[in-house]
């Protein structure tokens, strides 16, 4: 019981994160490019995005704890659990140690990665965020261990509210610090200092609430290599998305400067909204769809929980994919970061277009992973991100920002895209054609709303916030009575209706 409620409050608690995240990104970026200014902000954004692909060490252990330590707890196998937990303690100690020398290369090697494109400036105070957040990087490997821990024990609400207390906090002091003039050096050491007391407090928790206890001896190879084949795909998996979502930055830091990093990182960060979005919407399947697997489904039935969960997915993503194409550029410039960002607007659009249909199709992830397929989608998405890499390097040098989003576009469409759908549809036996038809056929009202919308900004052209505001309010609910009115069917209705008649009634007993 206790555990069933510690699940349904994480999940809300998850719910809040993303909203509470996507707030702070709309209030929060525009106050801090303004405060540290164009170059500092690339700067910024360029060393922490570096820093993040260190990340990538964790080699997945991460899950791999969560896993193998629910699995000794179920068969209450306290010596195994301990043992896990002192190895893999071991494990990150070392990989924290790597991790450190990597980040003093890349530090030592700073003046001929970006000497071509830095002042000495930009340079010195590259090296001293690199530093830092190098350090900062050293000590999580160790601690995170916790972390998994108190998932493993599904003790969600601590680690929610700890991680939501954390994502507040971290941008209040943030703006105290840039008011007194303190700028990218301070905001690192201060995200450090946040970081390595959410960790302790995991470690205190885990030592004090759980009674956690490791065992250290020699490493077990045999369970390693158990782990590591498991492993092994969300690592592979983990390179593939810095590579499409991160390296752009990198090798415009090499070869256009700082700037072309800010333009591109706010454009970034509007990409992974919108990503992170689809995520909350679909994350809760995989249970499901694992049962249907174990149960003999039928393709049928695969392709109707496929069409079924798309097409809500569409509705929502649709509505912010054409609210951003037809006033992202207003929202860019009048309302959020400026004119100066305008490119941004262009760089966004090309990075969410082609990743839209990835995103409505990521319960195929779920199937993938229930069917035991998600090796060979990694290994083929891995070819195409490197497809990405020489495709962005190529246009990066010529184009910049614009690019270098075309690079990872391209991609996108080849792999995520052109080749998955006749994947799913070939070797899965998902009937990607009556699911093509469902979005066609969802998408013509649709399309007759959007283009009323672009009537309308033609007779009445957005010069002000308030008219721009205006015109997103009155594009929804147009969108919402078309859409649901015309596109949607009967059980998508009911959907909507169900919550709605539920406070009626309640009101009415009231």
């Amino acid at each position: 019981m206790q555990s069933s409620r510690e699940i349904k409050i994480g999940a809300i608690l998850s719910y809040i994160i993303i909203v509470v995240n996507m707030l702070i990104g709309v209030l929060y970026t525009p106050i801090l490019t303004a405060k540290l200014g164009q170059t500092e902000y690339g700067l910024y954004s360029l060393v922490t995005s570096i820093i993040s692909y260190l990340t990538i060490l964790d080699f997945g252990f991460g899950n791999a704890i969560i896993i193998y330590t629910t699995r000794y707890r179920n068969k209450n196998e306290k010596d195994k659990e301990q043992k896990l937990h002192g190895m893999f303690l071991i494990i990150y100690t070392i990989i924290g140690i790597i991790a450190g020398i990597i980040g003093a290369i890349l530090w030592l090697n700073v003046d001929k990665l970006f000497g071509n494109t830095m002042s000495a400036d930009e340079l010195s105070k590259a090296k001293i965020l690199m530093a830092i957040l190098t350090f900062n990087l050293v000590v999580t490997f160790p601690l995170s261990i916790f972390s998994s821990i108190i998932t493993s024990y599904e003790k969600f609400v601590f680690s929610k509210v700890l991680n939501l207390a954390r994502i507040i906090l971290n941008p209040i002091v943030m703006l105290i610090l840039l008011n007194f003039g303190i700028k990218s050096v301070g905001l690192v050491i201060l995200v450090t200092v946040l970081n390595i007391t959410t960790l302790i407090l995991n470690y205190i928790y885990c030592k004090t609430k759980l009674k956690i206890k490791l065992k250290f001896g020699k490493i077990d190879f045999k369970l390693l290599k158990e782990i590591m084949a498991y492993s092994v795909w969300i690592f592979l998996n983990s390179i593939m998305d810095k590579i499409n979502w991160s390296l752009d930055q990198f090798v415009l830091g090499i070869y256009s400067g700082s700037v072309a990093v800010a333009i591109y990182s706010v454009a970034s960060q509007l990409n992974q909204m919108y990503i992170n979005f689809s995520s909350a919407i679909s994350g809760v399947l995989l249970p499901r769809i694992t049962k249907m697997e174990n149960d003999n489904a039928s393709d049928e039935e695969f392709t109707d929980i496929f069409i079924k969960t798309g097409r809500i997915q569409y509705i929502v993503m649709a509505l912010i994919m054409s609210g951003f194409v037809l006033f992202g550029k207003e929202f860019i410039n009048i309302m959020w970061v400026g004119s100066e960002y305008a490119e941004s607007y262009i760089i966004a659009c090309i990075l969410m277009l082609p990743s839209t249909i990835p995103l409505i199709q990521n319960v195929g992830l779920n199937i993938l992973q229930a069917k035991n397929k998600y090796k060979f989608r990694v290994i083929v998405l891995m070819i195409f991100a490197v497809v990405n890499v020489c495709i962005s390097i190529i246009l990066a040098k010529k184009y910049g920002g614009v690019g270098a989003a075309l690079g990872t576009a391209i991609s996108t469409i080849l792999g995520q895209v052109i080749f998955m759908n006749i994947f799913y549809q070939k070797k899965i036996g998902i009937n990607i054609i009556k699911f093509w038809k469902n979005i066609l056929t969802m998408s013509i009202p649709m399309i007759f709303v959007i283009i009323l919308a672009i009537i309308l900004k033609t007779i009445v052209p957005i010069n002000s916030v308030i008219v721009l505001v205006a015109q997103i309010v009155l594009y929804t609910l147009i969108y919402c009575l078309i859409v649901y009115r015309f596109s949607i069917n009967e059980y998508e209705k009911q959907l909507i209706l169900k919550p709605i008649n539920k406070i009626i009634r309640r009101k009415q007993n009231a």
